[in-house]
């Protein structure tokens, strides 16, 4: 049986998630007078380690082969950067990208909103499918005009390019990731429970 990625996880919930967020940015300091030139580049990614509760051997299983399954760094798998994902804001009405979004863009134009709902920042969204589903944070509050439009800035950089009228997930939203190792490990105490933790990079 072929292997489709990405893989969803499986069902057991996270004790915790770490969250990073990187972005690429070179500085230069003279040595004499110790001035600064700084020059921000193009690269943002999401870095996640993730801590799973104690298992028992059943349980355990589904993560062990789910991670043989990824074949190290080579396969990719969809995750949160939170343990609850639903957003602060109402996002009321059924939220589309209103316009084309270029790549690299910062901004987000969503439409289909009902009037007056509101986006806060810090709410997760999923734009893009399968191996580029991309997951961002908004950086703004907003509001839906009269037009059930609005706007805001958002992290990481739109990836691809975007189509009018796609859609926008703000709840449970995703992203693909791989390992950032090709060493998998699990530790089987005394107790008989399993326990594991592992760390993940953006996919791009």
């Amino acid at each position: 049986m072929t292997i489709s990625y990405p893989l969803a996880l499986p069902s057991t919930k996270f004790i915790g998630i770490n969250v990073g967020v990187n972005d690429v940015v070179g500085k230069a300091v003279s040595p004499f007078t110790l001035t600064q030139q700084v020059q921000r580049h193009q690269g943002q990614a999401w870095e996640l380690e993730f801590e799973l509760p104690p298992m028992e051997r059943a349980e355990a299983e589904q993560w062990i082969t789910w991670f043989m399954k990824l074949k190290g760094m080579y396969g990719t798998f969809l995750a949160p950067a939170a343990v609850n994902r639903v957003p602060a804001g109402t996002w009321a009405g059924t939220p589309v990208l209103n316009g084309n979004h270029a790549a690299l863009s910062n901004e987000i134009n969503l439409g289909g909103l009902t009037v007056g709902a509101t986006v806060k920042a810090g709410d997760y969204l999923q734009l893009g499918s399968g191996n580029f589903t991309r997951l961002h944070k908004l950086l703004e509050d907003g509001t839906a005009d009269v037009n059930g439009e609005v706007t805001a800035e958002i992290w990481p950089n739109i990836r691809e390019a975007l189509l009018d009228g796609d859609a926008v997930v703000f709840n449970n939203a995703v992203g693909v990731f791989r390992l950032a190792s090709n060493n998998r490990r699990w530790e089987l105490g005394n107790s008989r429970f399993y326990s594991m933790r592992f760390a993940a990079v953006e996919a791009l």
